[in-house]
Formats: C-alpha cells, sequence, structure tokens
C-alpha cells in the first residue's frame, strides 16, 4: 500500500541592517526590525495562517486519515511570539488534533553541521528541548537545514539518537534507484533515510500557477493518479516543502488550498494513506543503504552546498564566523548568543552567491553579492570584537580547550548529581510511606496492653 509523508518547513530570514565599517564598536544592534516584523506579518497573513487552518481543517475532517509532519526553526519561533502570536496558537490547535508531528531541526537554520559538530549538536538539542517545550512531542526524525545531509552528518544525528532523517532524493546520489523507499544510512544503518520526490514536491510548490506549465491547471485527482501510476512496490511518496509556498510562492488565488484540500479523498478512493515520518521509519524496513560522501542539499537543480558556500567570499565568511565557535560556547551572554544564532542563518550566506540564480531570488537590501559580502563582515567585526572582549583572542588554544574540558567535565557531574538526587527523593518517597505502616502496628500492640490491664 503506498503511503504519503507530507511535511513543510517553517522558517523567517533575520533582516541585518545596514551596517557601515566606522560602525564596528559603537553599534551592537545588527537587524532591521521594520523589515523583519513586516516580512513576519506579510507571511504569516498571505500564507502561514491560511495554510495552517486549512490543515487544521483537514485534520478534523478526514478523522485521522490526513497527517502531517511540520518542523520549525528557533529563529523563525522566536520571530512568530514577537510578530505573529496567531500562528503559534495554530500551531498548538493543529497539534492538537494528534495528525501533525514536529519534527527536530538546527536552532539556527544554519550550516553548524558541515562546520562545526559541537556547535551542530548544541543548537539541535536546544530546539529537540523547545519543541517538547512548545508542543509536548520528543522529536524522533530529523531535519537539517535546507535537507543538508552527508554519511558523516548522518553518522552524527544517528548518535543523537534520532530514528529517521529527510534528506533530498538527489539524481547524482541515488542513480538508477527510486526515492520511492525508506533507506538508511551509510554510517549508521540505525538511521532511517526518508528521500525527497522533488518532481513531485516542485509540481506543488513551484509550477502549480505557472500558466505555461505542460500540466497546468494541476487537479488532485490528477496528481494522485500520478502517484497511484507508480510502481506497486514503490511505497513511500515523500512530498516535501517550505508552508510558505502555500500562499507566497504559490499565490492563495492559484486555488493551491483547495487543490490540498481535495488529496485526501482523492487519495482514498485510490487506496492511498498518508503517515508522518516515525510511522514510516517504525513501521517499514529499509531496503539499502544510500552512500553520500559529499554534503547535498534540496536547493538549486546542482543540490549541493555551492548556493551557501560556493565562492571565495562564502567560504571567507564562514570560515571567518566559525573561528569563534568556542568562544561563543563558553560564554553565557545573552545578546551574544541570540546574535550567534541569527549571524550562523544560512541565507546570510545565500545572499553572497554568485550562481546564476532562478528569476525572482531576492537579495533584500543588497545590490550585489559584493555588497551582501561587505555588510556581513562589517557586523561580523564588531561580534567578533564583543567576543574577544570576553575571551581574549591572544588566550592559548591549550588554555581555551582547559576551559572547555572543565566545562565539559562540570556538565557530566551536574548530571551525575541530578541522577543522584532523583534517587535518593525515590528512597525517601519510599520510606515516606513505609513509616506510617511501621507506626500504626505498635499503636495496636499498646491498645492490646492496655485492654488486658483493664480486665
Amino acid at each position: 500500500m503506498k503511503t504519503i509523508c507530507l511535511y513543510f518547513e517553517i522558517h523567517q530570514i533575520i533582516h541585518l541592517k545596514r551596517y557601515r565599517f566606522f560602525e564596528i564598536g559603537t553599534d551592537h544592534y545588527y537587524y532591521d526590525d521594520y523589515a523583519n516584523e513586516q516580512g513576519m506579518n506579510d507571511v504569516a497573513e498571505r500564507s502561514y495562517i491560511p495554510a495552517l487552518k486549512t490543515l487544521i481543517e483537514m485534520a478534523k475532517a478526514n478523522e485521522g486519515a490526513f497527517k502531517v509532519a511540520l518542523s520549525i526553526s528557533g529563529v523563525a519561533l522566536e520571530q512568530l511570539e514577537i510578530h505573529a502570536p496567531a500562528v503559534i496558537e495554530l500551531l498548538h490547535e493543529l497539534n492538537d488534533t494528534g495528525c501533525c508531528e514536529f519534527l527536530c531541526e538546527p536552532y539556527s537554520h544554519g550550516l553548524s553541521s558541515l562546520k562545526n559538530e559541537d556547535c551542530f549538536r548544541e543548537e539541535v538539542n536546544r530546539m529537540r528541548q523547545k519543541v517538547k517545550d512548545y508542543f509536548g512531542q520528543d522529536p524522533k526524525v530529523f531535519r537539517n537545514s535546507s535537507l543538508l545531509y552527508d554519511n558523516e552528518i548522518g553518522g552524527i544525528v544517528a548518535g543523537m539518537g534520532f530514528k529517521g532523517m529527510l534528506a533530498e532524493g538527489a539524481k547524482h546520489v541515488l542513480g538508477w534507484k527510486s526515492p520511492h523507499y525508506l533507506y538508511h544510512c551509510a554510517e549508521n544503518p540505525n538511521l532511517k533515510l526518508l528521500l525527497r520526490d522533488f518532481k513531485l514536491s516542485d509540481d506543488i510548490s513551484l509550477r502549480f500557477s505557472n500558466t505555461e506549465w505542460s500540466e497546468y491547471p494541476l487537479f488532485a485527482d490528477k496528481y494522485i493518479d500520478w502517484i497511484a501510476s507508480l510502481p506497486e512496490n514503490e511505497q513511500v511518496i515523500n512530498i516535501f516543502m517550505e508552508l510558505s509556498a502555500l500562499g507566497i510562492y504559490q499565490p492563495l488565488s492559484s486555488n493551491i488550498l483547495e487543490f490540498l484540500k481535495a488529496l485526501p479523498a482523492c487519495a482514498k478512493q485510490k487506496g492511498i494513506t498518508f503517515s508522518t515520518p516515525t510511522e514510516i521509519v517504525t513501521k517499514l524496513k529499509s531496503v539499502d543503504m544510500v552512500d553520500v560522501p559529499y554534503p547535498m542539499s534540496w536547493t538549486d537543480e546542482e543540490r549541493d552546498i555551492s548556493p551557501w558556500l560556493g565562492n571565495v567570499m562564502q567560504r571567507e565568511a564562514f570560515n571567518k564566523l566559525y573561528s569563534v565557535a568556542e568562544r561563543v560556547y563558553l560564554c553565557s551572554d545573552r545578546r551574544i548568543k541570540q546574535d550567534w544564532d541569527y549571524l550562523q542563518a544560512s541565507n546570510n550566506f545565500r545572499f553572497m552567491t554568485t550562481k546564476n540564480m532562478e528569476v525572482g531570488f531576492n537579495r533584500g537590501i543588497y545590490d550585489s553579492p559584493y555588497d551582501a559580502f561587505t555588510n556581513y563582515m562589517n557586523i561580523l567585526g564588531d561580534f567578533i570584537g564583543r567576543v574577544n572582549a570576553l575571551y581574549p583572542v591572544d588566550m592559548e588554544d591549550e588554555e581555551l580547550n582547559s576551559l572547555l574540558t572543565t566545562i565539559h567535565n562540570q556538565e557530566q557531574e551536574l548530571v551525575q548529581l541530578t541522577d543522584e538526587v532523583k534517587k535518593l527523593q525515590e528512597e525517601l518517597k519510599k520510606e515516606v510511606k513505609e513509616k506510617p505502616a511501621a507506626k500504626k502496628a505498635p499503636a495496636r500492640k499498646t491498645a492490646a496492653k492496655t485492654a488486658k490491664k483493664e480486665e
């Protein structure tokens, strides 16, 4: 039986402001608050709110037959809390239907998995806890920024206890294989891989309203017929996209939401179900491993990391940022920690690309990739100065490593002490329960002796 795994990503760009060289050392605030508020309000009104209402309606109308998965970056949640709390309310309402699984992803929506394992682990664990706090779900499946994946990243994710991970069904990796099966990580077979069908996904997210497309107009029954006509043994159809595709890339006037609402009924007629990622990785067996020696993503034709690290400027900015990763890890300054999250976001490096981009690529305030690079490096210069003020740049590596080791050991000690406290609390509870029973027994004996004396 075929099953559809439908997944949406929620992330919002944090807009940086114009930051001049002479501001370094004097101005430590890097963001365009007006652009961030306007951007979030716009995408919330045009996409997130109507799309989430539609998903809630679909979940309630189909009585458990429709299921969907979402992941949200930590920085997006922060912006939603400030500018669009109505979206968070709808996310809770969708969660209450029991038909939505929330996945985990890096807090910053950044590229730390390509550079620094400790940073990557830290922000994944932070996002994991945030999902627990917000939605009461302990994520079992992971989704990296822009579906970044290679063997090494898969091994790290498996080591963190995740059962599954989303990745791109890139042709240069799969070759003749189909993305419509469950695969596993080459480094750790315990991590199952759900590979995106980029054609079926892009038919909705990129081509749906294109009047020049040969399949226009696309109706739900035709779309489900395409899935039903796939070979019988191809059982997993992974349709992954950004939630903003519903309303931004494909305007609501295109009837994209009506198309979405019609999918469950059409699928039911063909005997096709909907499943969450966790259901798939626990119920189905992997057919083979996927060997991905070099990082792949879901972006551009090449499906690689060139959109973010394809030129010298991008790599210079990227390496400069992570040159202070250990020092940021040491500090407890909340402003520095938040700036670190925002400066890691992948769009900062995307703006610097010199690739021939698809029509409609928006660089925001920047006139060119060189403009984006200059502005980012000015901000980064101030940020690094603040970090070095806390932990001087002339601090020896051995001294820094010693501090990191001490912190790590203290964390381990805290974990052990917490476990000991829990054990002692449990023992105390047992003793408290046993003591009343022990006291009652002597009382009964005393009463018996008193009765004998009276006789």
